[in-house]
């Protein structure tokens, strides 16, 4: 595996973006959206099993995460103004990118959480240059108390200002996360029942931030947008998705959103909608210790959707 990054411009910013490749020439490319409060380097251990079975691995630091933010105070801050589409743009300027730089190749989208919904409303716009995409710690519909939270969040964007960090809107979002694993070790026993691997996101500064009331809004706008029906219709009938989670994973309501997300797309009439629920997994499965069995029900996918590709093309 030979392993590098490099800077896209993209509108005006830098974003950092990794890069694994295989030894050999690929056959295929992933395209990984990393989560929210977190950045693409997590993702190392899934591109070296990626990189060992054939294809390319091209991951960013999305706009507000990682090294794409230059100083601490621009974590979880997406932009001042249309922050989720300056995002999404981003993931499609890195699409771009790949496409020059493995002509020919299938490019098959993996977005985890936060990811996950900046990929479906990726799709939306952008799906035909894709082989597939797959969904982890995803959900569907948001419920209706989300219009209560945008109400709460323009409240906090007076009180502390688009850059302004709201105590109040974290403890609504993930306050209640985990409760399902009580007595939890630590405040983000909710991500994975590895310790280990919850420990280093913990120990990690570029993981676990506090994001802005400005990011809040950009979110709190995006999910039920990309939930709607005139949104989904403009996904490809005949684009593979893949949609993965932990059994337990409170994200998605312990698989509550994930089946009303499955049953969405195939009632817009998606012709090759899959799922796998990982019995006892939580929001990171492929940091969980289901980890190598997640790892490789996304290869073997991959695998299948890059090979009849060229019947979508």
């Amino acid at each position: 595996m030979q392993a590098d990054s490099f800077i896209m411009p993209s509108g005006g910013v830098p974003i950092f973006v990794r890069r694994w490749l295989p030894d050999d020439v690929p056959r295929a490319v992933v395209q990984i959206a990393h989560g929210m409060a977190e950045h693409s380097g997590r993702y190392e251990r899934l591109a070296q099993a990626l990189t060992e079975a054939g294809f390319a691995v091209y991951a960013d630091d999305h706009r507000g995460h990682g090294q794409t933010a230059l100083r601490p105070a621009d974590l979880g801050h997406f932009a001042n103004h249309k922050g989720w589409e300056k995002t999404v743009d981003d993931l499609w300027h890195l699409t771009l990118r790949i496409a020059l730089a493995h002509p020919g190749r299938p490019i098959v989208l993996l977005g985890h959480s936060m990811g996950a919904f900046l990929a479906q409303d990726y799709i939306a716009r952008h799906g035909d240059a894709l082989a597939g995409v797959a969904l982890s710690g995803a959900s569907g519909r948001p419920p209706p108390l989300i219009g209560l939270g945008r109400l709460i969040a323009r409240a906090e964007r007076l009180r502390h200002g688009k850059r302004g960090r709201s105590r109040l809107l974290e403890r609504l979002s993930f306050g209640g996360f985990n409760k399902a694993f009580a007595p939890a070790r630590t405040p983000f026993d909710w991500l994975s029942r590895e310790g280990d691997e919850v420990d280093r996101y913990i120990a990690d500064p570029l993981c676990g931030f506090r994001c802005t009331t400005g990011f809040w809004l950009d979110l709190l706008a995006a999910l039920p947008r990309i939930a709607g029906p005139a949104h989904l219709a403009r996904v490809p009938k005949d684009l593979p998705v893949l949609i993965l989670a932990g059994a337990l994973d409170p994200v998605g309501g312990a698989t509550k959103g994930p089946r009303q997300l499955v049953a969405a797309y195939k009632h817009q009439g998606l012709q090759h909608v899959e799922h796998k629920f990982y019995d006892g997994g939580r929001h990171e499965i492929f940091n969980d210790t289901n980890r190598l069995e997640a790892t490789a029900d996304f290869i073997a996918w991959a695998d299948r959707v890059v090979g009849g590709s060229a019947a979508r093309t």
